[in-house]
C-alpha cells in the first residue's frame, strides 16, 4: 500500500540491530519488531495509529521517502493545527522514531538535536481521607476491592490488573509489581486491612479458574516468551490475574480464547460515576488514588526517600511535587487572614 517509488531525499546511516522482513507490508513489519522487542499489545496499537496518521498526512508517502521536513511538518500540525497536549505530541514523536530507527533502520541526522515538547509541571489533584472514604464508599463489589488496593499501595492503574496472585505476599505484608514503568519490579506495602478481603478475592478467582480449566480453557498471558519455555505454566494457578475479566475473550495477538484481566475502561467508568455520586467537585481519576496515598504518606511523617521507593519514581524530584499539595505544606505557613480579628 505504501510502497517506495525511489530511493531516499538525503542520505541517512544505517542502524544495526534485528530486521523485520521487507517483503511485508509496512504494518506488519512494524509488528513484527514490536512483538520481538516485547512492546506492550497497546504500545504496538497507539504507535501504529501515529505512523499511519503521518503516512495519510503527507498523501500516504512511503516513510523512507520523508525525512526531517516531514516529520517537524506533522509534530508542528499537531501542536499548532490540533493543539494536542506536549505529551501527546512526545508519543507521536516516539512513534516515529521507532519507525525510522527500528524498522527502516535509519538514523534521521537531525534528530539528535531534536527539541521535544516541554511539559508544563503541574500540582496533582488529590482527595483528603474524608474524600476517599466517600469515594470507596460509592463503588461496589470488587470495583472497590480494586480502588481500595490502588489506594492502599500507590500502583498504578494498569500494575494494579495485571497483577497476578504468586505477587501478593500475604506473609511479608507486600505486593511484588513487575514490569512497572519502565520495565522496572518493585516492592509496594499490602494494607493489613486489605488481607481478608484479598483473600476471599482469590477464593472467589480460584473457583472461576477451576471451572475454566474443567472447560478446556483456563490459560492466561504469559510475559515475553514464557509461554514457549513453560507450556503448561498459562494454567497454573499462580499465574493467574487477582482481578479475572467476567467474560471470555480472544487474544488478538495469536487468536487464542482466554479470560483477561478487567478491562481498565470499567474501572475508570466506574471512578468516575463514584466521585459525581459523593459530590466531590474534583477531576479525580484513578491515578488520583496514587497521587493521594503519596500525600498522605508524607503528611504522615514517613521519608520522601521511602515514599519514592514505594511508587518508584526514578527520581526524588518527581516525588517532590506532592510536597505542593499536603495539607500544610512546607512548616505549616498560617496565612495572615486567620489572625484577622
Amino acid at each position: 500500500m505504501f510502497a517506495p517509488q525511489h530511493e531516499p531525499q538525503r542520505p541517512q546511516r544505517p542502524i544495526e540491530g534485528f530486521i523485520p522482513n521487507p517483503k511485508l507490508p509496512l504494518q506488519d513489519q512494524c509488528r513484527e519488531v514490536m512483538r520481538f522487542k516485547h512492546y506492550s499489545f497497546r504500545t504496538e496499537q497507539t504507535y501504529w495509529e501515529w505512523i499511519k496518521r503521518f503516512i495519510l498526512f503527507h498523501g500516504k508517502r512511503h516513510p523512507r521517502l520523508m525525512g526531517e521536513a516531514e516529520v517537524t511538518a506533522f509534530l508542528t500540525h499537531l501542536a499548532a493545527a490540533r493543539d494536542v497536549a506536549p505529551s501527546t505530541q512526545n508519543q507521536a514523536l516516539s512513534a516515529l522514531l521507532f519507525l525510522y530507527r527500528e524498522v527502516l533502520k535509519v538514523q534521521l541526522n537531525w534528530v539528535e538535536g531534536f527539541e521535544r515538547a516541554t511539559r508544563p509541571a503541574r500540582v496533582p489533584v488529590v482527595l483528603s481521607r474524608s474524600e476517599v472514604q466517600r469515594v470507596l464508599a460509592a463503588l461496589a463489589g470488587s470495583y472497590q476491592l480494586f480502588c481500595r488496593l490502588l489506594y492502599g499501595t500507590g500502583l498504578r492503574l494498569m500494575e494494579g490488573l495485571r497483577l497476578r496472585v504468586k505477587d501478593v505476599d500475604f506473609e511479608r505484608h507486600q505486593i511484588i509489581v513487575r514490569d512497572g514503568k519502565g520495565f522496572k519490579d518493585r516492592v509496594t506495602i499490602l494494607p493489613e486491612s486489605l488481607g481478608e478481603p484479598l483473600r476471599a478475592q482469590l477464593i472467589r478467582v480460584k473457583a472461576l479458574h477451576e471451572r475454566d480449566l474443567a472447560a478446556g480453557l483456563g490459560g492466561v498471558l504469559l510475559p515475553f516468551a514464557l509461554a514457549e519455555k513453560y507450556p503448561n505454566a498459562e494454567k497454573e494457578w499462580a499465574w493467574q490475574w487477582v482481578f479475572p475479566s467476567a467474560m471470555i475473550s480472544v487474544d488478538p495477538r495469536v487468536g487464542a480464547r482466554r479470560r483477561h484481566h478487567v478491562n481498565e475502561a470499567s474501572v475508570q467508568r466506574a471512578i468516575k460515576q463514584a466521585v459525581c455520586a459523593s459530590g466531590i467537585a474534583k477531576a479525580a481519576t484513578c491515578h488520583t488514588l496514587r497521587h493521594s496515598f503519596a500525600t498522605h504518606l508524607l503528611e504522615a511523617g514517613y521519608d520522601i526517600r521511602t515514599v519514592q521507593e514505594l511508587l518508584g519514581h526514578k527520581d526524588v524530584s518527581t516525588t517532590q511535587i506532592y510536597t505542593h499539595v499536603m495539607e500544610k505544606p512546607g512548616l505549616g505557613v498560617k496565612s495572615p487572614l486567620d489572625s484577622v480579628g
